[in-house]
């Protein structure tokens, strides 16, 4: 199975009220109320719930289109992981991409990243978890 996973993950106030919003187009979303944490946290957890949904669901292949430009460019390689906080994060990521077979991450701007988006808003809204099925 091959899945596309659009993430972002926010903070108002760094830190601050965090979420996370997956929307996985034709398949789920994922809204997830962080508590407080940092913008940084927060991505690095939407990437990381991406990564679980996938490896539960079996998918061989698995397209990440993140808008932010950290993430992405620290999970290629591109930037090093200086923060030991979001080192431990950066880890875990790459231990779940490992147990996929093919996996891409590549950099959309925000307005390609709405559903995330209103995915992340609606968890830091209504400090509340939820899975919606498409």
């Amino acid at each position: 199975m091959k899945l596309e996973a659009y993430i972002d993950g926010g903070s108002r106030g760094n830190p601050g009220e965090a979420g996370i919003g997956v929307h996985f187009p034709g398949v789920a979303g994922i809204a997830e109320y962080l508590g407080t944490g940092t913008n940084n946290f927060a991505e690095y957890s939407a990437l990381i719930a991406a990564l679980r949904f996938a490896v539960f669901s079996h998918c061989e292949e698995l397209q990440v289109f993140a808008d932010s430009e950290l993430v992405v460019k620290q999970i290629k390689g591109e930037y090093q992981v200086k923060n030991e906080g979001i080192r431990l994060l950066y880890d875990s990521a790459v231990r779940w991409i490992a147990l996929i077979p093919r996996f891409s991450i590549q950099h959309v701007r925000r307005e390609n990243n709405k559903e995330a988006d209103k995915l992340a808003n609606r968890a830091m809204d209504t400090r509340r978890n939820s899975v919606k099925w498409d």
